[in-house]
């Protein structure tokens, strides 16, 4: 599994394999099981994780043991907890795998090693974090303006092979609403569905 990690640089970065050679004593690849918690809400945990294989999710629980889903992470998709990884913060989410999943961790010294002998990865990196940015900030504007069916369909759009692998209700408290009104929203657009083709 860590060849579609070194493949996943290499597109993004034009890593050479010399290179991967040098980051490879920065990696740890896990095998995870189902509903394994890898972080808990307020511990520290200073690694940032890349899924090759599977799905994990992050999510918060309120004063009222009530779960908030924060993010997916299907293959090819990062996920951490930036505070505990960059400033070594307790961590404001728990992070668990969805399903069997593979996964590679990394530290501070795998990203100071890459960007000191990969010339394209700092500038990969720029690029990704602003388009995380970007992401955040979308979804804090669909969460404040949006109708629950521009919520969904957004979802849709950047996780389409995620609402089969996951629960509803997953899936509904990352959109912000009860699994009932995710339920209805996507029988309204079924129904629309419907008569547009008739």
């Amino acid at each position: 599994m860590i060849e579609i990690f070194k493949q996943y640089l290499k597109e993004k970065t034009q890593l050479s394999d010399e290179q991967f050679d040098k980051l490879r004593p920065f990696l740890a690849m896990r095998e995870l099981k189902k509903n394994t918690i890898i972080i808990r809400q307020g511990d520290t945990f200073s690694k940032m994780i890349f899924v090759t294989k599977g799905l994990l999710r992050s999510y918060t629980v309120d004063g009222k043991d009530k779960q908030h889903v924060v993010d997916f992470a299907p293959e090819q998709y990062w996920i951490g907890d930036q505070n505990s990884f960059k400033l070594n913060k307790p961590s404001a989410v728990f992070i668990e795998a969805v399903e069997d999943s593979v996964i590679v961790l990394m530290d501070k010294d795998f990203y100071e090693t890459a960007g000191k002998i990969a010339p394209g990865y700092n500038a990969f990196m720029v690029s990704a974090l602003l388009t995380r940015l970007s992401l955040m900030q979308r979804r804090i504007n669909m969460l404040l303006a949006a109708t629950a069916e521009e919520r969904y369909l957004e979802f849709m759009e950047l996780f389409p092979n995620v609402m089969s692998r996951v629960p509803l209700w997953m899936v509904a408290t990352h959109l912000g609403m009860t699994a009932e009104s995710l339920s209805r929203v996507r029988k309204e657009l079924t129904r629309k569905k419907t008569l547009n083709a008739g």
